[in-house]
């Protein structure tokens, strides 16, 4: 009951209370309303000063504590979202369950929202007002009304009643307004338990004076005041036992994860506030237990509210049980679904690390957080990296921080950079070292810098004593070196981690500028002697090649270091005369196109370089290749590796760079031709004459496309690109499948970049460039695909070079089929070769769906964007192919249920799942993919006779799949397109074999009689009145699009046909409408744009139509049946709501749920086995105590939001 100690006033007092509030709340009670309304209004805006708010309701309080607290029960109410208002009437003559229940019945049940859930500006601040209100009101009320055994024994009785609410929204009010109410009484508690101790200390030292110095008068005046210090804290602790048994036990296991959550939070505040009282094993179970919880949310404030506990050295002593319990789960907790659940995992571990002892973590728990660090979820990822810097980085020796600053190798960063680069290499993700330095680049941005010291570490002798690094470490150490370049450089996570490139802030691009000039400055000077130390270890040189992309070339002038430039240059040239590997000379033509930068004065010097570098590669070139070809069809094995190296340094060199003016194309295109010729080609001297020859037609095409060049330029690449493509061509049929694929790549890419949309954009001009394949290139390429790309693996032994075993092998062969597949399916979305050739991709969808599933189901998605109706025929096409393909192999005789003809059928169901749920949009496409479907399924006739079935019907069970997608309307004009093909002795079999023809059917006219919509192209739907009483007209949200007349004129002579000839009437019932509503009148008009019909070709059935009036008979019977039950079930829905069933147990509105109830002894069987002091103090039982026993027991299963291993094993 609400006024759960009013009785411990004296009777008088009580009547004479009564007795003057009763009056002014039965006469007052509008006014009483709107001050209510004002005091929740207050909070809701959050404007005004809550301390003057609260301040008001305390005098009000004073004056008249009845009509104060009635106006605070109604604030809970209104915060619940209730519009419901409890009068003075009720709150003395009713219990509390029935005011809870009363409340519940004025619920809005429109909608679920409430206060703290509604969403928009004005409600932004509810949340914190509401929660700022209860903590001022018991902090104005610390000192005398709250210990006057009625305010706070009434509102805590409220609470807790509304807490045990089957309605959510004053559940979750009630738990957040008592979890922020026992905050406020935590504050109040370790306020007087200082107090008492300051009065203990000055009533200790006042004794402990001689007695003649003693004060007797202050020594009594200590006494009572501790007396009363000591009452007051018993009373507070009274008030919180009772809200902590009464709500937080049974609360932090709710059904709604947000209760939950409040809980977990709160409890963790109290423990942090007043840790004498609530840290201990007793309250540290149930954040123990809840780590478990199903909800990311809940979990997640687990962990922030341990978090504030471990950040504080003097509360370890309390959780080291707590620790060897719960350690293992948050462990496990860094691997969490929710990402933000797993990064304040591994923080929290990072205080455990911190804070209490490195051995409370093992081995195996800090190796789980290490290998986050390459964690593709950058928050996830930096929160590991300060865990490695804080257990490998930070135990530096204090002798390091007294000794004087040195450079190089013997700094102190030295043995820290040497730990980054153990760590990296045990780790055995080499290829990652750039996720490692995204990792650690906030937490040890300062050691990942110090490029110094790892030069030094690379350049320099060790110190006497000291271990050199091993090979494999300046390999790791070099590529950490570049990533720390690049990140300084970039200022951007590497690919994979983050959104995107991010605006940096002055102060960012600051550190940016000087991070790059100070990288420009050491490396300048000393990456010429890198790479001469390096020179011959193509790893190593792949790297450092890369670093002058990051330079500010400027420095180069500025800091007067041309002579460095020149050595670079020199170091650079002998690589590329020393190296043929295909990495390092594309590094060291990415660096000469950095380098040739005009906007910098060094590019002359470059340039000059550059020119004389490739002058000597190209003559060469040319003297090889014309010794080459004249030694005929044995060439020397050495002078064709000097063509191949030439020839793969000049490929490199011309990705990057214009080699236009050494007319590499000539000389490309005899080789080629030779190749084609002998047939002896070595297989790396074809590939890379293909690519060379590509790399010169499309610096071609970039010059004609600037304007500037002249006519015959253009023709010159028109020829030279028919040439070539007809070469690559050629190689298709080569026997090296290496040379095919690179032949087959070039070839893609060639008909996409000189298909119809190069000349998009306004680049008319290159029109003449516009080449559209042949039959017989397509019919190439498309062979090539079936031949090298669908097959198993195990097939695929010339692409992995008989490494079936290696998976890492098999990978990388899946992978270059997969590009293989997608530059195809490229070609059939941009229209470059005929969409029909999409069916021999598509009818492999089933089969390798895991390889390349999501390839062909793009292509299919896009297909349809450029023409519906295409890729719907070009769909059919790709089933028909399969059907013939199984007839061949089994025979027409086969069996349906085989694996063959169900794997089609399947095939199909995937294919109707892609056209999604809009039938409007897909309504053509449709239609024509059943017209096609039906001539199919006619087309061949059984040799055997007319009583035979046609050899194909079989695949009108396939079709079927499809006759969902169909309108309503349009199911009548494909069955009558059926009938088209069918005999009167095709409608009377009944046989097995004619089950397909059966089913069709049968599916055609599901749905379709019934319909009574009538809809015609070019004219907007209206909704049926029969089949909805709340139908919206059809101006309303969805029309159909118009067609043109020709399309209208079409239909309607089809309509004509359809009504003159008895056979194609849609169905028999629309002979007779008279009884029926004035719109069945109206013939049905349907979509028949893609059918044609002679009166001729259609016969007379009428024992089918027999049969279908029949049919619609009993669906009318069973319909009038199903419509007598539902009255019958409805006239005793509303006999028993007259009856008076309430709202709590039988209303199903969504604001009212079938949560777990509390009950007394659940926390009892929690802690069953358990020896835990749990602060126990009885209040005296009030009549809400036995009310909560009558309601209904709590049925919550613990394991329905927490793992089974919670209640399973003992806590501590």
């Amino acid at each position: 009951m609400l006024q759960a100690k009013k009785g411990k006033k004296g009777p008088g007092e009580k009547g004479k209370g009564v007795g003057k509030g009763a009056g002014r709340m039965n006469g007052h009670h509008q006014e009483n309303g709107m001050e209510n309304v004002m005091l929740f209004e207050v909070v809701r805006l959050g404007k005004s000063a809550m301390q003057s708010v609260v301040d008001d309701w305390i005098e009000s309080y004073k004056y008249d504590r009845d009509v104060a607290l009635l106006d605070l029960i109604n604030f809970f109410i209104q915060c619940s979202g209730c519009k419901g208002v409890v009068t003075g009437e009720m709150f003395r003559n009713m219990q509390n369950s029935e005011i809870i229940r009363k409340m519940t019945e004025e619920f809005d049940e429109d909608s679920g929202d409430y206060p703290l859930t509604m969403a928009g500006p004005q409600w932004k601040k509810f949340k914190s007002s509401f929660c700022e209100f209860i903590g001022v009101l018991v902090r104005q009320c610390q000192y005398s009304i709250i210990y006057d055994e009625y305010m706070m024994d009434t509102v805590i009785s409220l609470l807790t009643g509304l807490s045990d609410s089957q309605v959510r929204a004053f559940r979750h009010t009630s738990t957040l307004a008592a979890m922020k109410l026992m905050t406020a009484l935590v504050n109040v508690a370790l306020n007087l338990s200082i107090n008492m101790d300051n009065t203990q200390r000055q009533y200790e030292a006042e004794r402990n004076k001689m007695i003649g110095k003693r004060a007797n008068d202050r020594l009594e005046l200590l006494l009572q005041k501790r007396k009363e210090l000591q009452e007051n804290q018993d009373e507070i602790e009274n008030m919180m036992n009772a809200i902590f048994k009464g709500v937080f036990v049974h609360r932090y296991r709710d059904a709604i994860a947000e209760i939950r959550a409040i809980c977990i939070e709160e409890i963790g505040v109290w423990m942090k506030m007043y840790s004498d009282a609530f840290l201990n094993d007793s309250y540290l179970k149930y954040v123990g237990w809840t780590m478990h919880d199903k909800q990311g949310e809940v979990r997640l404030k687990c962990l922030t509210a341990l978090q504030g506990l471990y950040y504080n050295r003097e509360l370890n002593a309390k959780l080291e049980l707590f620790t060897s319990r719960f350690k293992d789960r948050i462990v496990s907790m860094t691997l969490d679904k929710e990402y933000d659940v797993a990064v304040q995992a591994i923080k929290l571990l990072t205080l455990v690390l911190q804070y209490v002892s490195d051995e409370v973590l093992t081995a195996e728990d800090c190796e789980s957080v290490y290998h986050l660090v390459y964690s593709a979820h950058r928050p996830v990822a930096v929160a590991a990296g300060e865990f490695l810097f804080k257990k490998l980085f930070s135990h530096r020796d204090p002798e390091d921080d007294s000794m004087p600053k040195r450079r190089g190798r013997q700094s102190v960063n030295a043995n820290l950079i040497k730990t980054t680069v153990f760590f990296f290499l045990e780790s055995e993700l080499h290829e990652h070292a750039a996720y490692l330095v995204d990792s650690m680049w906030d937490c040890a941005g300062e050691i990942l810098k110090d490029w110094e010291c790892m030069i030094s570490l690379l350049l320099d002798e060790p110190l006497p004593g000291e271990e050199a690094l091993t090979d494999r470490q300046e390999t790791a150490l070099i590529e950490i070196v570049l990533c720390t370049i690049r990140q300084a450089a970039e200022c951007h996570p590497p690919v994979g981690r983050g959104t995107g490139k991010r605006v940096l802030t002055a102060k960012e691009k600051k550190t940016q500028l000087d991070d790059r000039t100070r990288m420009t400055e050491l490396f300048a000077i000393s990456l010429p002697a890198l790479l001469a130390k390096y020179s011959v270890d193509a790893e190593k040189v792949t790297n450092l090649l890369q670093l002058p992309q990051f330079f500010d070339l400027e420095i180069y002038t500025t800091g007067r270091l041309e002579k460095h430039l020149d050595s670079l240059l020199r170091q650079i040239r002998e690589i590329v005369e020393k190296h043929t590997d295909t990495d390092v000379l594309e590094a060291c033509s990415k660096t000469y196109h950095s380098l040739c930068n005009e906007e910098f004065t060094i590019f002359n010097r470059v340039d000059i370089a550059r020119s004389q570098l490739l002058d000597e590669q190209v003559d060469k070139f040319n003297r090889l290749l014309e010794d080459f070809l004249q030694e005929g069809e044995d060439p020397d094995e050495d002078d064709a590796y000097q063509v191949l190296s030439t020839l793969k340094r000049i490929t490199a060199f011309h990705n990057a760079h214009d080699l236009s003016k050494w007319d590499l194309f000539t000389s490309n295109y005899k080789l080629l031709n030779t190749g084609i010729e002998n047939g002896d080609m070595p297989e790396q001297i074809v590939i890379h004459a293909l690519q060379c020859t590509h790399y010169v037609i499309l610096w071609s095409l970039a010059k004609v496309s600037e304007g500037t060049s002249k006519k015959e330029d253009m023709l010159t690449l028109r020829k030279q690109m028919r040439a070539f493509c007809l070469m690559c061509q050629r190689y298709l049929t080569s026997v090296n499948t290496a040379v095919k694929e690179q032949a087959f790549t070039i070839l893609c890419d060639l008909l996409l970049i000189f298909s119809h949309q190069i000349i998009s954009g306004g680049r008319e001009a290159l029109e003449p460039l516009v080449y559209t394949p042949d039959e017989s290139l397509q019919s190439d390429l498309l062979n090539f695909i079936l031949d090298h790309v669908f097959i198993d693996q195990d097939e695929d032994s010339n692409s992995t070079d008989g490494q079936q075993d290696d998976e890492a092998g098999k990978i990388e062969a899946l992978h270059k089929r997969r590009n293989l597949l997608a530059a195809y399916c490229k070609l059939i979305i941009y229209n470059v070769v005929e969409i029909n050739t999409g069916a021999d991709i598509f009818k492999q969808y089933m089969r390798y769906y895991n390889d390349y599933g999501d390839i062909i189901k793009e292509t299919m998605s896009k297909t349809r964007q450029i023409d519906k109706i295409q890729c719907a025929k070009t769909l059919i096409l790709s089933l028909q192919q399969l059907f013939n393909e199984m007839l061949s192999d089994l025979g027409p005789s086969f069996d349906r249920s085989s694996s063959a003809f169900c794997g089609i059928k399947e095939l199909a169901r995937r294919f109707s799942l892609t056209f999604g749920l809009d039938q409007l949009k897909t309504r053509e496409a449709i239609a024509m993919l059943h017209k096609d479907g039906i001539e199919f399924a006619f087309k061949e006739p059984n040799p055997q006779g007319e009583g035979h079935p046609p050899l194909n019907l079989a695949f009108l069970d396939i079709l079927s799949e499809f006759s969902s997608k169909l309108m309503r309307q349009d199911k009548r004009t494909v069955h009558m397109y059926l009938e088209r093909f069918m005999t009167f002795q095709m409608a009377l079999q009944r046989e097995d074999c004619w089950l397909p023809l059966i089913s069709y059917r049968n599916s055609l006219q599901a749905g379709g009689d019934d319909d009574t919509m009538s809809v015609v192209s070019g004219i907007s739907s209206r909704g049926s009145s029969v089949r909805s009483k709340k139908a919206k007209p059809a101006t309303g949200k969805r029309k159909l699009p118009e067609v043109d007349t020709s399309q209208k004129s079409n239909q309607q002579s089809i309509r004509e046909q359809s009504m003159q000839t008895p056979i194609m009437m849609p169905s028999p019932h629309l002979t007779s409408t008279i009884m029926r509503e004035p719109k069945r009148l109206r013939p049905e008009e349907s979509y028949m744009g893609v059918y044609t019909m002679t009166p001729d070709q259609q016969h007379t059935q009428v024992t089918w139509m027999l049969a279908q009036r029949q049919q619609q008979e009993e669906v009318a019977r069973q319909q009038q049946e199903r419509a007598m039950n539902y009255a019958k079930l409805r006239s005793n829905l509303q006999h028993a709501i007259r009856r008076g069933t309430g709202l709590m147990e039988d209303d199903e509105e969504p604001i009212v749920e079938d949560v777990m109830m509390s009950s007394e002894g659940r926390i009892e069987d929690l802690n069953e086995g358990m020896d835990f002091d749990t602060m126990d103090i009885d209040l005296p039982p009030s009549k809400n105590r036995r009310e909560r026993s009558e309601l209904k027991p709590d049925f919550f299963d613990p394991a329905s939001i927490m793992d089974e291993s919670v209640l399973g094993v003992p806590m501590f």
